[in-house]
């Protein structure tokens, strides 16, 4: 093709300087445009002085042979793009059965070095149709043992081809000693520990590595501790794996501690994944106070932090005393909001017995708190908005009148704005419907008022108040008890418990709804022309030609040893507003009775004594 070429030089048809690119491209057959992306070369035309390229979406594009050396760049016939157009299906299996084979051939195509990112769009989807990262993840594993690679520890950095072979640990090593500052050193060691098994040397890393970090830890003890705690649980673990004996003199973890610091402060400057860690060494240098020390800086940290200080707490017997801490600042209104978000997030049976309405109302106040003192995290609040449980759960146990004051404090906080505020109030109403009128301002509606004695309205406002002051929390203490026991499975005081909580909160979710609707009388002064509530009617049963009288009283009055019917009853239904000489007819028990009615006085009996209709 270079003589067809120059002729067309010598035609003028084309550069001189277009000769070189043009063999390339009709040699090699692909190509790639800027704009198009990779381009297949179908046909060379030295007549017309054009190529023929399948461009994605442009197929069979023609282009001028000048024009094509300027916008095209030539690529190897052994570039992945190429094979990708040539034997897609080889590649997939080189994906599937020789991962360094197939990262090699990336890398080589793209001079030898190419970021993570570059790999992947070079793979990823027609290759690799799979999971990306799960592959990609066995891949790094073999590159970092194979050693022709180096993989960087940043994602932003390119893994390199290199035709020489260096060992793992020299690769790493060769790392570690021009890292500059202390994390960036015990970063690349950690990395060394992760590789452990693959090292040729470990003693002789570890030695280099603890001398180094020993070095450089004393003069970041003060300035920044966390740093330098992580740096010695590093070292710790890197002496481990080479078998080292500590050096006299160095910093250790109980150095740090015995600083004079916040705890909170340092620990959340610490990666999460070291919480645990770093709190074992503090246990080990506070072994008598650390509990206390842990209690006193609950409220102070975040809500990973307190999840972190409750296990170990639990774990060394003192669920009491975390839950005695956790309940005083609940009360008291000042818990954080990272301790409440941490207790919503973990709200197990185990706190059954302090989780309730107060929790809610300490929420508000935390967050209301946190706004006036312009604290920018709204972790609580999402949470609260996005656990469509939570404040039914909360709520379950506590009083109708609580539940109203909750809902004003509700209405009335400026944490939620209105769309969120209806979404929470939503969540009120439909767990406790008693509450509704409160939140829309419409009254119940006359068919759904109760009329009650005052007597029977007492004992239901006593049982509503034996419920949920004394049977209720002394049941939520029963599941914590029943929980500690170990395995729920076999747990038959546990699951006992809470078939009786559910009995228990069925019963409250009932009383509230009769409660709110009860309007309380003593029947004086009814109606006498016809059957009212508040009157007896004495009448005659047409099949029998026996008198028999009916007192007619309130919902939950009902003795019928003594002719008391609640005017709810079928009984009492048929016979009210009904005037003498009305004939009535009502089924009991199933069978139908046919009365006429014979006269109407006012009601003498005393209402105390009447016993109360169950529901």
């Amino acid at each position: 093709m270079r003589e067809e070429f120059e002729k067309l030089v010598v035609t003028g048809k084309i550069e001189g300087r277009h000769v070189e690119t043009l063999v390339q491209l009709a040699t090699s057959g692909c190509c790639m445009h800027r704009s198009w992306g990779f381009g297949r070369i179908k046909t060379v035309d030295t007549i017309f002085g054009r190529f023929t390229i399948d461009f994605p979406g442009k197929p069979g594009h023609t282009m001028d042979l000048a024009f094509a050396a300027d916008s095209l760049k030539p690529i190897s016939k052994d570039h992945v793009l190429a094979r990708k157009a040539a034997d897609l299906e080889g590649l997939r299996q080189m994906a599937a059965t020789h991962h360094l084979e197939l990262v090699k051939l990336v890398l080589n195509s793209y001079g030898g070095h190419a970021t993570v990112d570059q790999i992947q769009q070079a793979l990823v989807p027609e290759v690799i149709r799979d999971d990306w990262k799960k592959w990609w993840e066995a891949a790094k594993r073999e590159l970092k043992k194979d050693g022709h690679f180096q993989v960087p520890l940043k994602k932003s950095e390119p893994v390199i081809y290199q035709a020489k072979e260096v060992s793992l640990q020299d690769r790493l090593m060769a790392e570690f000693r021009p890292a500059k500052g202390l994390k960036a050193r015990f970063t690349v060691a950690a990395e060394i520990l992760k590789n452990a098994a693959d090292l040729s040397n470990p003693a002789a890393a570890a030695k280099e590595i603890c001398t180094a970090l020993n070095a450089e830890i004393p003069s970041y003890q003060r300035t920044q501790p966390a740093v330098a705690l992580e740096a010695i649980f590093v070292r710790d673990e890197i002496r481990v794996l080479g078998g080292q004996q500590p050096t006299p003199g160095e910093v250790t973890s109980a150095t740090i501690w015995a600083q004079e610091m916040r705890l909170g402060t340092l620990l959340e400057a610490v990666p999460a994944a070291r919480h645990r860690r770093a709190l074992e060494s503090f246990i080990e240098a506070h072994p008598q106070d650390w509990q206390h020390l842990l209690l006193t800086n609950l409220n102070s940290v975040s809500s990973r932090l307190c999840r972190e200080f409750a296990a170990l707490l639990i774990e060394n017997g003192k669920m009491a005393e975390l839950k005695e801490a956790v309940s005083r600042l609940i009360s008291q209104h000042s818990a954080s909001s990272e301790l409440l978000l941490w207790f919503a997030r973990e709200r197990t049976d185990a706190f059954v017995d302090i989780l309730g309405p107060e929790v809610f109302r300490a929420m508000l106040t935390s967050m209301e708190r946190d706004q006036f003192n312009e604290k920018r995290s709204n972790r609580l609040r999402d949470f609260i908005l996005s656990d469509q449980e939570l404040l039914p759960e909360l709520t379950a146990s506590a009083e109708l009148e609580f539940i109203k004051d909750l809902t004003r404090a509700l209405q009335l906080s400026p944490v939620f704005d209105d769309m969120d505020k209806r979404s929470l109030l939503a969540r009120i109403v439909k767990s406790h419907p008693s509450v509704q009128s409160l939140i829309s301002g419409e009254q119940s509606k006359q068919e759904s008022t109760l009329i009650v004695s005052w007597a029977s309205l007492e004992r239901r406002k006593n049982e509503y108040a034996d419920l949920v002051h004394k049977k209720i929390p002394a049941n939520s203490k029963e599941i914590a008890i029943a929980r500690s026991y170990g395995d729920l499975r076999e747990n038959h005081e546990y699951k006992a418990a809470k078939e009786m909580q559910k009995i228990l909160m069925r019963r409250k979710d009932e009383l509230e709804s009769q409660i709110v609707r009860a309007r309380g009388t003593d029947f004086t002064n009814p109606r006498v022309d016809v059957a009212s509530v508040g009157t007896t009617v004495h009448a005659t049963n047409l099949a029998t030609s026996q008198r028999e009288s009916f007192t007619i009283l309130g919902a939950w009055d009902s003795d019928p040893e003594k002719g008391i019917v609640s005017y709810l009853s079928p009984v009492a239904q048929a016979l009210l507003n009904r005037k003498p000489s009305d004939e009535v007819e009502f089924e009991i028990h199933g069978a139908r009775h046919q009365h006429r009615l014979e006269s109407i006085e006012a009601a003498t009996i005393s209402i105390p004594e009447v016993a109360e209709t169950k529901p």
